[in-house]
């Protein structure tokens, strides 16, 4: 393979990767070695390590793209006029049901409202997940089909926004799993080489019946959840392990994921000063603190890795004493709000810090609003990995589109759609997002292009260490390997 490959020794000129075993056998200056086998020209493209998508939701990933698009609407009134209009869900659950997506409330002049929407949708049962996906709004159709007349508003907040998630998502098995490989595909053309998958479910069945059926486009890592975290312990399953009864090892077990608190968008990240308006809203912890200490301590027995949820500052303080009580080694999921004596502990932990750097964009408008009487630190990429916390880089997708690329982006110029750049201070280098899109984070574990590491490889159209932010978005993608086999080509 000859490309213009980013050494460690920072050497540019064209080079031939040689390929054996799933392996990198060796690399020389172009022409130095005799080549033999199948070669890929690559023609002075660039050579990376392949990337991976560190927090993804696959099932509602994957079918978030046959649901009604919701994220342009401006106002509770439009988002319900927009489901009025929708066709009735057809092939993916054949039921007769309007499902929405994307919407983001927290700007909107109005409320989302059951009357409101009941006007709009009539008998249908109609069901719009916010972005953040702590929250889904439904009328009263819908309530009365899944058994929660209760929400006056007709807005179900954290765990029964979960629950109903999980209904939604619950559609046959042969369907969602086109529809994933589908997904993968499209990730692999951009680069993606691997994802954490972190569905509220078992995903240990899934992921068999899906290499069974020939899956084989990404290398997963899957997560396990409270509900079934006994169950994981009682067959034991630890992490790192590949899937039982396949021969595969593209698919192994992850972490062990717990939801410590809510989302800023739905306005129940856990802070340590109130939201705007609300004088006694700070957020909830939705885990206790010792609950959350007895639930580590019990995954890290069995050798699980933790992943922890925690967005707002007083939720990530919490999640770090439980690592630090419980000796767990894992992630923090989000980190979008960290006191400034936080900051030090990620790496005294040994917890890396699994952020989504396009949420900081989405997020600008709401963050400058919601938390502008907070005190600790909003997004701070740099800051955590001035810190020395390894940094691993995901899109939380369906909430971000799954493209490194744009994470990537998002993370070197903190910009988007031609925006002035947001708290710019908080930009990495280049370098440091490439490393975080790398399946070990940034810091020393990051991915090495070098004899003996895996080819697991991307090769792209621009040097990313000096692209400007448009480049980078749309970023050509010639070829992706895992293990040496073409997952993708252009």
């Amino acid at each position: 393979m000859s490309s213009g490959v980013p050494l460690p020794g920072g050497d540019d000129e064209p080079h031939d990767v040689v390929i054996a075993g799933g392996r990198i056998a060796d690399i020389a200056p172009a022409g130095a070695l005799r080549l033999g086998g199948a070669v890929l020209d690559a023609a002075g493209r660039w050579l990376l390590p392949g990337l991976w998508d560190h927090h993804v939701h696959t099932v509602q990933w994957a079918l978030a793209a046959q649901r009604v698009d919701l994220g342009g609407a401006a106002t509770a009134a439009e988002a319900a006029a927009i489901m009025g209009a929708a066709l009735v869900v057809r092939g993916v659950a054949d039921d007769g049901r309007r499902i929405g997506t994307g919407y983001r409330d927290a700007l909107w002049p109005d409320r989302p409202d059951l009357e409101l929407l009941d006007a709009a949708t009539g008998e249908v049962p109609t069901y719009l997940i916010n972005a953040d996906v702590h929250s889904v709004w439904l009328n009263s159709a819908a309530l009365r089909r899944e058994g929660f007349e209760h929400a006056r508003d007709g807005v179900l907040r954290e765990q029964p926004a979960f629950e109903i998630s999980r209904r939604l998502n619950a559609v046959d098995p042969g369907v969602a799993d086109a529809f994933v490989a589908r997904a993968a595909d499209a990730a692999a053309s951009r680069g993606v080489v691997g994802i954490v998958d972190l569905d509220m479910a078992w995903n240990e069945e899934a992921w068999a019946r899906r290499l069974a059926n020939g899956f084989d486009a990404l290398r997963v890592e899957f997560g396990t959840y409270p509900d079934h975290l006994e169950r994981a312990v009682a067959e034991g399953l630890s992490t790192g392990d590949t899937v039982r009864g396949q021969r595969s090892d593209l698919v192994r077990v992850g972490p062990f994921k717990v939801i410590t608190d809510g989302s800023l968008g739905t306005r129940t990240a856990a802070c340590s000063h109130p939201y705007p308006g609300e004088p006694h809203n700070t957020g909830v912890l939705t885990v206790p603190p010792d609950e959350l200490v007895e639930l580590m301590t019990v995954a890290t027995g069995a050798g699980l890795r933790c992943a922890v949820h925690a967005i707002g500052d007083v939720a990530n303080s919490r999640a770090l004493d439980a690592f630090a009580l419980t000796g767990a080694t894992g992630s923090i999921e989000h980190a979008q709000l960290v006191a400034h004596a936080d900051l030090p502990r990620f790496a005294r932990l040994g917890v890396a810090a699994s952020v989504q750097p396009e949420h900081a964009l989405d997020d600008r408008d709401i963050t400058e609003r919601e938390w502008a009487a907070q005190t600790a630190l909003a997004y701070p990429l740099r800051s955590l990995a001035a810190a020395g916390a390894s940094l691993r880089f995901g899109s939380d997708a369906p909430v971000s589109p799954l493209d490194p690329w744009a994470a990537i982006a998002g993370a070197v110029y903190r910009t988007r759609d031609g925006r002035e750049p947001w708290h710019p201070h908080e930009a990495v280098s280049p370098q440091t997002a490439l490393d975080a899109s790398t399946h070990g984070g940034s810091g020393d574990a990051a991915a090495r292009i070098e004899p003996g590491a895996a080819a697991d490889l991307v090769l792209c159209g621009a040097d990313p260490r000096t692209a400007d932010e448009s480049v980078l978005r749309s970023m050509s993608v010639s070829a992706t390997l895992v293990a040496g086999r073409l997952t993708h080509l252009a």
